[in-house]
């Protein structure tokens, strides 16, 4: 189980052990600070002293959060001229310039003059230090002869900018430390390009690692998430005076901010007030794509596709031998030049993009987007134009090489690039060519499959069973499956053959036999010495079947999250289809929640441990993942513990893939497990993300109370786990909920918020539901107020519902029209 980290928190406590403040939030000539006292700002948010970093004797001047149990520095003062003693001063001379000295007196860092006749220093509590008029009581913010605002480090606060202040010919940008223990400036920045139509970089040095993208109205084009980010505000002002982006928090319990670190990545933190912690909100850059035009002029990136690199319509490779080894760097080149004097050239539209580099654009927005059009038409150097902002206002237009394009699965903006007219319809013709191809190959390769696969069933009558099982063309054979179900991407999965596992399964024995699910049978085994396995064979009777099998190797192949179990590879030979996973020794959630005795391990830390590293996973998934994937099937069984207890998401077999702007879909077919399915997907067979919310919602509940829901198809509430938690939290009775065996030692608060967070999950109807993000912070900030729930979804059906759970592990039945396959947990 993973604890809050005790040792920071401890040098934390020992530095304020030997620290105190000198009595409020204000320096004065008279008195300046010696290394051990602090300021500390009014509400007691924000504190000032002398600090050294993790390993290292230094002494700086920093600025970091009262609170917060983990020493997090957000400023520095000087960062570049550490002072070896515990002897430093920090005082404010008669000028108003602030002034470090050493233990010999000498100056090592200074504000510079501010020419204030009667200053003071004051720290406030948004983490700001100021010089301003000792006489000045007016408590106005902008009241200031100079700030620390102006002058970041690696962190930017809310209410900070990052831009220009065009008139002093101020850069406010961040620089990350050089290693957790030098907080000198390091090789990575991030920083506001004002050239053409604004962006912000992050750079290693004078080399652009990935770009924002322009402002496009609530977010950056390249950053389609932000628009979701509903807690947060974000401002982006461009006029005559200033450039410059910045955040705010509605919430002020809330505490963020966004860093650039020493490896080289942005990260919108949060900070877990329950679990004492940082948490990852955000981060960039996140796959190939992010990287700064890894595809060179006119390509476009999608890092679902393999190779991720294409060339736009109407343009090849400049380089194809390079382009041939995956070196998309140097771009495409136009098949046909474009037809300026005789107006004939058109557009092809790059749906779901992240505008290209804009330093070289020009920006109307006075014109409308056929306006827009025309113009570029008229302009025998434009090469694109786009709208200015998602609601379609404004006019952006290209008139140099398009770079730095990629796609998304979901959020991105049509751009329209100018082509000759000869190539308007290439990409038709050319998919014509590729359909006729791939039937003409494709009939080829079967015969030549089918005759293979008679070919190894002759000679494995005449091998011996481990002959055949570590034969060449096995491998190659299950090679080609994977290339064919997988649609030609690039999985990067590892292939094992039948010997390899069944040797390591001991034959596939009863004695290594973990369980049995809707997808078959499920062994423990062992690759080599060490490493441990799970393996998930499809039976032949499965009722999930080769299609799940193919989803889930298509997807869990291409997520990477510490609450998602592991796909180390998989096995493909003959009739065998199986999933080789990292072993789980801990098994499921079930195991413990629903067996009294096994109960009794899961103390309430633990539980909600779980409940946290549950929401991180379908975060990742719903969000941050290269997908937006619904996993449509989260249950307990599917929810595995490692050797710490840490929770990891499995079973991706019904999982879909949400692209573009779709929020939710609509099937014919409703698979799922008894008592987890939300009531619009139950019965109108719609889902989406907050299907998957309702379903979180039900294993808070489960983990909360150790006892399973029956189901929410019975027509009597009060047999429902939902049923009950609503009328106990009604009649303010919520504790009744716990479990017997940890009613003893758990916080009382705590456990009320997570009953409350779990309701408001499992509401009736999906609007009423928080995103996973909310419910991230509602679990880890016990300031985050949280709205009163509304009635859980309770399905009722037209005529009695009986399923008997005990005695059948597949259940299917007609609801409103809709096919119903009901999957009981393992």
């Amino acid at each position: 189980m993973r604890r809050p980290p005790i040792f920071p928190s401890l040098l934390f406590f020992l530095s304020t052990l030997f620290s105190y403040s000198i009595g409020g939030d204000i320096l004065t000539p008279t008195q300046p600070l010696t290394d051990g006292q602090t300021l500390i700002s009014a509400g007691r948010i924000f504190e000032l002293g002398f600090f050294s970093p993790a390993n290292s004797n230094n002494r700086y001047v920093g600025i970091w959060y009262h609170k917060v149990s983990v020493q997090t520095v957000v400023w520095v003062a000087n960062r570049q001229h550490p002072i070896s003693e515990r002897k430093g001063n920090l005082s404010i001379t008669a000028n108003g310039t602030l002034i470090i000295t050493d233990q010999n007196s000498t100056t090592i860092w200074s504000s510079g003059s501010s020419g204030l006749a009667n200053p003071v220093a004051q720290l406030l509590d948004t983490g700001n230090l100021i010089i301003r008029q000792t006489s000045d009581d007016t408590h106005d913010p902008n009241s200031f002869a100079w700030q620390s605002f102006d002058h970041p480090t690696d962190t930017l606060l809310p209410s900070m900018k990052l831009g220009w202040n065009l008139t002093s010919h101020l850069n406010r940008n961040l620089t990350a430390w050089t290693s957790s223990s030098d907080p000198a400036p390091g090789y990575y920045s991030m920083a506001m390009d004002i050239q053409g139509d604004p962006e912000i970089f992050l750079w290693n040095g004078a080399h652009r690692v990935w770009r924002a993208g322009p402002w496009v109205g609530q977010r950056f084009s390249g950053v389609p998430e932000m628009k979701t980010y509903s807690m947060f505000k974000f401002d982006f002002v461009n006029d005559q005076d200033e450039i410059y982006y910045s955040f705010n928090i509605f919430n002020e319990s809330i505490i963020s901010r966004l860093i650039v670190n020493q490896s080289g990545v942005t990260q919108r933190m949060v900070w877990l007030e329950q679990s004492q912690m940082w948490s990852i909100f955000w981060f960039a850059p996140k796959d190939q794509c992010d990287n700064v035009s890894p595809c060179g002029p006119f390509g476009v990136c999608d890092p679902n596709n393999s190779p991720i690199c294409d060339c736009l319509q109407g343009f090849e490779p400049k380089s194809p031998t390079n382009w041939a080894l995956r070196d998309g760097s140097e771009g495409c080149k136009r098949k046909t030049a474009r037809d300026c004097r005789n107006g004939t050239d058109g557009f092809v539209t790059v749906s779901d993009a992240k505008l290209p580099d804009t330093s070289g654009s020009t920006v109307d927005m006075s014109l409308n987007l056929d306006q827009c059009r025309a113009k570029c038409l008229t302009n025998c150097s434009c090469t694109a134009f786009a709208s200015a902002k998602t609601s379609g206002d404004g006019c952006i237009i290209w008139t140099t090489e398009l770079t730095d394009l990629r796609v998304f699965g979901f959020g991105g903006q049509d751009l329209y690039v100018r082509v000759a007219a000869a190539d308007l319809g290439s990409a038709s013709d050319h998919s014509h060519r590729n359909d006729i191809i791939a039937v003409v190959v494709g009939s080829v390769l079967g015969i030549l499959l089918l005759g293979f696969i008679c070919c190894c069933f002759w000679k494995k009558k005449k091998r011996t069973r481990r002959q055949a099982q570590s034969t060449l063309g096995s491998v190659s054979f299950a090679s080609n499956y994977i290339d064919e179900s997988t649609e030609g991407r690039e999985l990067e999965l590892p292939l094992f053959d039948l010997g390899t596992i069944a040797a390591a399964t001991n034959n596939f024995s009863i004695q290594n036999k973990l369980g049995e699910g809707g997808f078959g049978p499920v062994y423990k085994g062992k690759l080599g010495d060490e490493q441990e396995i799970a393996v998930k064979r499809l039976a032949k009777t499965s009722v999930q079947g080769l299609d799940e099998f193919k989803n889930e190797v298509m997807l869990i192949a291409k997520l990477q999250h510490r609450n998602l179990v592991r796909l180390l590879g998989c096995c493909v030979q003959g009739e065998e289809r199986m999933l080789i996973y990292e072993y789980m020794p801990n098994r499921s959630l079930d195991a413990f929640l629903f067996d009294k005795a096994k109960a009794a391990l899961l103390d309430w830390r633990t539980r909600y441990h779980i409940i946290v590293g549950i929401a991180r996973g379908i975060l990742y998934l719903h969000q941050d993942s290269r997908f937006r994937i619904i996993h449509r099937d989260l249950k307990a069984s599917n929810i595995l513990l490692d050797k710490e207890m840490n929770p990891k998401i499995s079973d991706f077999g019904m999982a879909r893939i949400f692209g573009g702007d779709e929020t939710e879909a609509n099937t014919r077919r409703v698979v799922g497990t008894y008592g987890y399915m939300s009531p619009e997907y139950a019965m109108d067979g719609i889902f989406s993300v907050k299907s998957d919310v309702f379903s979180f919602g039900v294993l808070v509940l489960e983990i909360i109370s150790g006892k399973k829901n029956r189901g929410i198809y019975l027509s009597h509430r009060h047999v429902n786990l939902l049923g009950h938690a609503w009328s106990s939290w009604k009649e303010g009775n919520g504790l009744d909920l716990v479990d017997d065996s940890i009613v003893h030692s758990f916080p009382v608060s705590e456990a009320l918020r997570c009953i409350k967070v779990g309701l408001l999950c499992v509401q009736e109807h999906p609007e009423d539901r928080p995103t996973m993000s909310s419910v991230v912070l509602m679990l880890g900030s016990e300031n985050t107020p949280l709205p009163d729930p509304k009635q859980p979804g309770f399905v009722s059906t037209k005529g009695p519902l009986e399923i008997d759970s005990s005695s059948s592990k597949q259940d299917s039945l007609t609801v409103n029209g809709l096919s119903v396959t009901i999957f009981e947990g393992r």
